[in-house]
């Protein structure tokens, strides 16, 4: 069974491969598809043609956007993809299993999780099954790299949180034009604020049980602890820069005329990325739109695309690209591991 295992996961590595392949065309052609005209000439080509319309399509759009816009929302970038693996290290520091596991290693893990994740969609499975191949390759059990896991989605959920209480108490009027997507928006800007409030407090009650240090929840053999104050710390500042990044990217690539500000398109960036996840739609394609033009009427509609597709650029796809190397080499060497070692057993 082992030795089965052994050349299953590589093959799986491979699919993986593929599919990201697969997804990224995809997800370009949907791209470029927006526009009726393109759409028919899309239509009517072949896969070479196609792709020579998609890169033509693309290039118009971002030609407007300045240089300096491209540099900072390449920053922001970085910063989100390295508050992400910064996810990864406070989970290890949690489970204190960080002792030789380099920063490169982490980040490599986190960078690849993330890219596919965030294309995917059901982030704890397509995340989780790349984690369990890294982590486990350097000594991890599967219920260490499950806490891994559920640790990094709840940072995540944290930061969330924390970030929208914040823009919910100083921009309540943010919600109000989402009625038109849902009625449910509609609410006032004080039961908004409220709400901002009661988000906090609840972030203050998760740190109240890590300073009284609550016990650890017991299933059997296994036990689950509640964060430490020294994991905590570091989650109130990861979790935040990994979204301030994200968001970033966003706002750097919409031009300076009708911008609402980083604080509203942050708003934005929260509940439209928020609700792209809990509807496992990959890359938040539609939501994110919808939000953004209705949170930002004064601001042109081809302006927020444009902007949107630098950040799935910046955010998603080229992580998405650059990552298919980074499984093709790693199942490579796993697989050469796994015949050496086959090779080496003596015959029985």
């Amino acid at each position: 069974m082992k030795r089965i295992l052994d050349f299953f996961w590589p093959a799986v590595g491979l699919i993986a491969v593929i599919w990201s392949v697969k997804l990224l065309y995809e997800k370009l052609l949907s791209e470029a598809a927006v526009d009726e005209k393109v759409r028919s000439i899309l239509e009517q080509g072949g896969l070479w043609s196609d792709i020579k319309t998609i890169a033509a399509v693309i290039g118009d759009k971002l030609s407007d956007i300045p240089a300096h816009g491209y540099l900072l929302a390449g920053l922001s970038t970085l910063l989100a993809y390295a508050a992400l693996a910064w996810y990864d290290r406070i989970a290890l520091i949690h489970l204190k299993r960080e002792r030789g596991i380099s920063w490169i290693y982490i980040s490599v893990c986190s960078f690849v999780t993330y890219a596919l994740s965030h294309n995917i969609g059901a982030s704890v499975f397509s995340g989780g099954m790349v984690r369990y191949r890294a982590y486990t390759a350097k000594g991890l059990s599967a219920p260490e790299v499950a806490v891994l896991v559920a640790l990094c989605s709840y940072t995540f959920a944290f930061g969330t949180i924390i970030l929208l209480a914040l823009v919910l108490i100083g921009e309540p009027q943010i919600l109000a034009p989402l009625g038109s997507l849902s009625p449910n928006f509609a609410i006032s800007e004080t039961f908004a604020r409220t709400i901002g409030f009661v988000l906090l407090g609840l972030c203050a009650l998760y740190t109240i049980g890590s300073w009284r240090r609550f016990p650890p929840l017991r299933i059997r053999s296994f036990e689950l602890m509640y964060p430490r104050l020294n994991v905590v710390a570091r989650q109130y500042i990861a979790a935040p820069l990994e979204l301030i990044g994200a968001a970033g990217i966003i706002y750097f690539a919409l031009p300076e005329q009708g911008n609402p500000g980083f604080f509203i398109v942050l708003g934005a960036f929260l509940l439209s990325f928020s609700a792209g996840l809990l509807s496992q739609v990959p890359g938040g394609v539609g939501v994110m739109e919808a939000v953004f033009l209705a949170v930002m009427p004064g601001m042109p509609a081809t302006a927020v695309f444009a902007a949107l597709l630098v950040w799935r650029l910046f955010y998603l796809i080229i992580p998405l690209a650059m990552s298919v190397p980074v499984i093709l080499l790693f199942e490579r060497a796993q697989l050469a591991k796994a015949s050496a070692a086959k090779t080496e057993t003596p015959a029985s």
